[in-house]
């Protein structure tokens, strides 16, 4: 009891402590939270020097575009409902109906399923029922706060943004799905490696994934811009360009992301007993049904975990796209700059607001949907044995 007692901390040091994690939550939340509530203003609201202008939108609202009482109080529960469905209901359904080894199968196709319903609902069926419920309620049916969806229709509809947000998951499915698959074979073999030779090669590795990414992408650019030239010789009239397309940021960014990708399942490989590939060799199987049958359900959540790293680094990467991609297949981190590079109005800013928020959503619902997997694989990934 007393030794419980010595260990813990002084009031002192975990008031400070909590005052300090308190003031980061808000100096990380202030900006998302901020520019939320501008991209659903007109844009005199929406740069308004008056925060309370931004946040209750006079202009919007006097344009006819709020919300009432009972828009707020709907919205808030269905947001929290959509929450709860996230966190509890959608894992155990994945794990319920998904059969041995489509775990991450099962995951995407949750996934795709709650967010086209999530969409269908809040943007479809729920402005018709509000709608109705407005105009009966009277006073509560008001609009108190200004409020339009105007930017995003500009953004998704007027500037086509959807096409950047497909050319956005076909670089990042292809970077994820190489990464890992290239990762786990290799970071698996050497895990089980005695030999001097696999430490020198990761260390290698590091080495690349240090260099500048402008480094890489200038290497393979010569390349690209030639590639017509230089497979016309195996495919004939019909070898493919490849600078302007998807497929050379793919090829770049696994460059970069392949290293990390091998260093972190490594260690994650390397937590996991050899005890049991022994057990499998004994039991009949070969090296890959050993890997395939009872290495890998072991290792989802740091594969989850490093698929995720992997993600992000597609998923945001601006350089590469930006230089290896020309207009029309531009992702969406490069497209939203292109917003600036033109004689810019407020209203332009604004729907680059729009859209800098539309691609923050992706990355919320995977960190809601994956929340155990992650920090059951950083947790697995940081202790030994």
């Amino acid at each position: 009891m007393a030794n419980a007692k010595a260990l813990q901390q002084p009031l002192g040091l975990r008031l400070t402590s909590a005052g300090f994690l308190i003031l980061w939550c808000l100096l990380a939340a202030f900006p998302i939270f901020w520019i939320t509530v501008m991209s659903f203003k007109s844009p005199v609201d929406a740069f308004s020097p008056n925060p309370l202008a931004v946040i209750f939108g006079p202009r919007t609202r006097a344009e006819g575009n709020g919300l009432s009482i009972i828009d707020i109080v709907l919205g808030l529960g269905l947001l929290w409902l959509s929450f709860r469905l996230a966190f509890g209901w959608l894992p155990r359904m994945v794990d319920r109906f998904s059969r041995p080894g489509t775990i991450i199968l099962g995951w995407i196709i949750a996934v795709m399923g709650y967010a086209l319903t999530f969409v269908l609902v809040f943007f479809v069926l729920l402005p018709v029922l509000l709608a109705g419920l407005n105009a009966i309620a009277g006073p509560l049916g008001q609009p108190i706060i200004g409020l339009t969806t105007e930017n995003y229709r500009a953004v998704w509809v007027e500037n086509q943004f959807y096409r950047n947000f497909i050319n956005s998951m076909i670089v990042t499915g292809g970077v994820v799905t190489i990464s890992l698959t290239v990762g786990t074979l290799a970071g698996y073999g050497l895990s089980r490696s005695g030999s001097n030779l696999a430490f020198w090669l990761l260390i290698v590795a590091l080495v690349f994934r240090a260099l500048p990414h402008s480094v890489l992408v200038a290497g393979y650019l010569p390349v690209f811009i030639n590639s017509a030239e230089i497979l016309r010789p195996i495919l004939g009239d019909a070898a493919p360009t490849l600078y302007g397309q998807p497929y050379a940021v793919i090829a770049v960014l696994v460059a970069i992301n392949q290293p990390f990708t091998i260093w972190m399942l490594r260690s994650f490989f390397q937590n996991i007993p050899t005890e049991l590939d022994e057990a499998a060799r004994v039991d009949g199987c070969s090296h890959f049904q050993a890997f395939r049958r009872v290495i890998m359900p072991v290792m989802w959540p740091g594969v989850i975990t490093t698929g995720l790293f992997s993600f992000l680094l597609a998923y945001n990467d601006f350089l590469v796209a930006s230089l290896l991609l020309d207009a029309q297949n531009q992702t969406m981190v490069p497209a939203i700059a292109s917003y600036f590079n033109r004689e810019t109005t407020t209203t332009d800013q604004v729907e680059a607001i729009a859209a800098a928020v539309s691609i923050t959503a992706p990355l919320f619902l995977l960190v809601m949907v994956f929340q155990r997997q992650i920090v059951s694989g950083l947790t697995a990934g940081a202790v030994k044995g």
